[in-house]
C-alpha cells in the first residue's frame, strides 16, 4: 500500500452535519476516487488508481461506530445488522453549496465495521470526456431491446450507462425510468422526463419496482444489476414488450456474458433463453478501467479511462448465439468493425496509439499480449471462417 498524503488539518463540520464529512471532504479536496475506512488503519483514499493512507491516527472500533452510525437511516441500520452490509448514497456539500455524491458500502469484516465509498461525478460526463467509442450513441438510441454493460465492480459500468442515458436525455423526448440501489448520478430533465427510483426509499424492493416500471409508460428502463433469474426475466420481458432496457452484469468479456446469463437458469431453459437473447439483445459492452498515461493525465486531468469491448447483435452474432457457438463470438466481434464492434485488443491498440495509456499497462490487461503486439505493428491476423 502506497503512502504520500501529508498531514492535513481536517476541516470542521457544521453542527448539523455528520463528523464523517471531514473525511469525505478530504477525498473531494484531493480529487480521490474512493474513501477506505477500516478499524486498525488510518483513513485512506484511492488517488490515480493507488490507495494512499492519510497522515491521521488509526481508527478504533469506537471511531468507526461514531462516524458511521449517524449516516444510516433506521432501515439501513437494520439491513447492516441483518445482512452484514448495506449500500447507500451519501451527499456532501462543498463551501459553494455544490453537492458531491458518494456510493457507499458499509460492511462488517471480522466483526468490525469497514467502509468503501466511491466518489461520483457531479455532472454526467459525455462519451468524448470518458473516452468511450462513438458507436455507443447508436446503441443508446435503439427503439427497443436490451443493452448489457459487463465488467467487474469498479469498472465504470454505471458511469457509461449514465452517459448513454444523458445522451438520450439531451436529444430525445422520452420517458426514462431508473431503478437503482442506491441512486448514483442525478439527472436533470432536458428533452426527456427522467424518474429515478431508489430501492428502499422510493419503492420497497426490486421486484415491485420492475412491476411498476412497465406500467409507467417508459421508453427506457434502467434495471441496474441483473444479479438473479427474476431480475433478468423482468428485464427481458420489458425488452420483449417494446422498451429499451439497460442492465449490468459481472462478466469479464462480451462473449463470456452470454454464458454468465445462461448460468442464472437451469439447463432445460437455455434453448428458449438463447432465442430471446438472439432477438432482443442489442449490444453487450464489456469494459475495464485503466490508469491513464502520466502525460495524458497531466494534460487533461483524466486519471482513468475505459477500455471497451463492443458486441452488437449482427446476423452473424445472432446465428452463433442460436447455434450455441459462443466460442466463435470473439471472431465475430473482430470481423464486425463495419457494425461498430471492437474487441479489447482493438480498444487497447487505439488507447496506446493515442498515448492515453502506457504500453506496459495495455499489455498487463490484454487478453492476448501477442495479439496486441501484432496489432500495434499493424499486422492483422487472418480470421477463420465462422459462418
Amino acid at each position: 500500500m502506497a503512502t504520500g498524503i501529508e498531514a492535513q488539518t481536517l476541516e470542521p463540520v457544521s453542527p448539523n452535519e455528520p463528523e464523517a464529512n471531514k473525511l469525505f471532504r478530504m477525498v473531494m479536496k484531493h480529487k480521490g476516487s474512493d474513501l477506505h475506512l477500516k478499524v486498525g488503519l488510518p483513513p485512506a483514499m484511492r488517488l490515480t488508481g493507488v490507495i494512499r493512507q492519510m497522515a491521521l491516527p488509526a481508527l478504533s472500533t469506537a471511531d468507526m461506530e461514531r462516524l458511521m452510525f449517524p449516516l444510516l437511516s433506521t432501515r439501513q441500520r437494520a439491513i447492516l445488522e441483518d445482512e452484514g452490509g448495506v449500500d447507500f448514497a451519501h451527499i456532501v456539500f462543498d463551501p459553494n453549496g455544490l453537492e458531491t455524491r458518494f456510493r457507499v458500502n458499509l460492511f462488517r469484516q471480522r466483526g468490525r465495521l469497514s467502509l468503501v465509498a466511491r466518489r461520483v461525478n457531479n455532472t454526467v460526463p459525455d462519451f468524448e470526456g470518458l473516452g468511450l467509442p462513438p458507436v455507443l450513441a447508436e446503441i443508446a438510441t435503439h427503439d427497443q431491446g436490451i443493452v448489457i454493460l459487463a465488467g467487474v465492480t469498479g469498472s465504470g459500468k454505471s458511469t457509461t450507462i449514465a452517459s448513454m442515458l444523458e445522451y438520450v436525455n439531451q436529444r430525445e423526448r422520452c420517458n426514462i425510468v431508473t431503478i437503482e440501489d442506491p441512486i448514483e448520478f442525478t439527472f436533470v430533465d432536458d428533452k426527456s422526463i427522467i424518474h429515478q427510483r431508489e430501492v428502499g426509499i422510493d419503492v420497497i424492493d426490486w421486484d415491485t419496482a420492475l412491476k411498476h416500471a412497465v406500467r409507467q409508460d417508459p421508453d427506457i428502463i434502467l434495471v441496474g444489476e441483473m444479479r438473479d433469474r427474476d431480475t433478468f426475466n423482468a428485464a427481458m420481458h420489458a425488452a420483449e414488450t417494446g422498451h429499451l432496457v439497460f442492465g449490468t452484469i459481472h462478466a469479464s468479456s462480451a462473449p463470456s456474458t452470454i454464458g454468465r446469463i445462461l448460468d442464472l437458469f437451469p439447463r432445460d431453459m437455455h434453448s428458449a433463453l438463447r432465442q430471446s437473447l438472439a432477438f432482443n439483445l442489442k449490444a453487450i459492452i464489456a469494459q475495464k478501467l485503466l490508469p491513464t498515461a502520466k502525460d495524458w493525465a497531466e494534460r487533461t486531468g483524466q486519471t482513468r479511462i475505459p477500455t471497451c469491448e463492443v458486441m452488437r447483435t449482427s446476423p452473424t452474432v445472432r446465428k452463433l448465439i442460436l447455434n450455441e457457438e459462443d466460442g466463435k463470438l470473439g471472431d465475430a466481434i473482430r470481423i464486425g468493425k463495419d457494425d461498430g464492434m471492437q474487441d479489447f485488443t482493438e480498444s487497447l491498440k487505439i488507447l496506446v496509439q493515442a498515448e492515453k495509456v502506457e504500453r506496459a499497462t495495455a499489455f498487463e490487461v490484454a487478453p492476448s499480449p501477442e495479439a496486441l503486439k501484432m496489432a500495434l505493428k499493424g499486422i492483422t491476423i487472418a480470421q477463420p471462417g465462422i459462418l
